[in-house]
């Protein structure tokens, strides 16, 4: 039981990924508080107590200093101290078209996915400082490290919390604070299986493995990155997305090498 007796905060606990992740901290006998949504969060509660789990629902929005705080002081009430957190929350973009986008959708995408990643970690931080010691892990995905045209205000989120991340590892790696990101591919998630089957092979095709992925294997991944095993990694991006964004980086390096071979003829 890699995380026995640790602490673990999960936002964004109350489906998807964090749910799973959530029920696979408690698998490895981690003490488990869930925020977000009150009635998904308190159904993640019900399945890891009647897997003989622990585990308390909070509920909390990330873009709100005083809920977040809240959370936190919520956690150490209950359980005396805060060993890890996951920071899942986040939200996807709606328009495909930057000029169109409004103020409202980009002050929806930023809080969400970046706000709410800084308001965590402050207070998670804050408080695994007392302890000396924590590990975080927040969610970004593949196009925190590559584009989107598509999706312009998400991929400039998602890029926004591996910088983030980067620093706040580097600022608190004495501390005994260890700060990583996971990144998701594709991940056959509700809002994958509500897309068309036209759009769910398109998806696959991006991946080299010739799949989606599954939320257990984005929380497996959590769990290494977590636990103990991966007391040597910080600051770092684990992409876990079947090799879709090396596949992506070859193949724009493919083309432009392609294109400069052609203007020398």
């Amino acid at each position: 039981m890699i995380l026995q007796n640790k602490v673990a905060l999960v936002t964004g606990g109350t489906s998807g990924i964090g749910r799973v992740t959530a029920i696979a901290y408690a698998q490895q006998e981690a003490k488990v508080v869930v925020g977000r949504r009150m009635d998904e969060g308190e159904e993640t509660v019900r399945l890891i107590q009647e897997a003989g789990g622990e585990a308390i629902f909070v509920q909390a929005d990330v873009t709100k200093e005083a809920d977040v705080k809240a959370m936190v002081d919520k956690a150490v009430s209950v359980f005396g101290r805060l060993d890890i957190a996951f920071n899942n929350a986040g939200t996807v973009g709606e328009n495909p078209s930057l000029i169109e986008q409004t103020e409202a959708e980009y002050d929806r995408t930023m809080n969400v996915n970046v706000k709410g990643v800084w308001l965590s970690m402050k207070y998670e931080i804050a408080q695994m400082l007392k302890q000396g010691s924590g590990s975080l892990v927040n969610t970004a995905s593949g196009l925190g490290v590559v584009a989107s045209p598509s999706q312009p205000l998400y991929t400039a989120s998602k890029h926004a919390v591996v910088g983030l991340t980067k620093a706040a590892a580097l600022q608190y790696a004495k501390a005994g604070i260890r700060i990583n990101v996971v990144a998701p591919g594709s991940i056959k998630t509700d809002m994958f299986e509500a897309a068309t089957d036209e759009v769910k092979a398109y998806l696959a095709g991006l991946h080299p493995i010739g799949r989606v992925g599954t939320p257990l294997e984005v929380a497996n991944a959590v769990l290494f990155l977590s636990s103990d095993m991966a007391s040597f990694v910080i600051g770092e991006t684990l992409m876990v997305d079947g090799g879709s964004v090396c596949s992506a980086v070859v193949d724009r390096q493919c083309e432009m090498f392609d294109t400069a071979l052609q203007a020398t003829h």
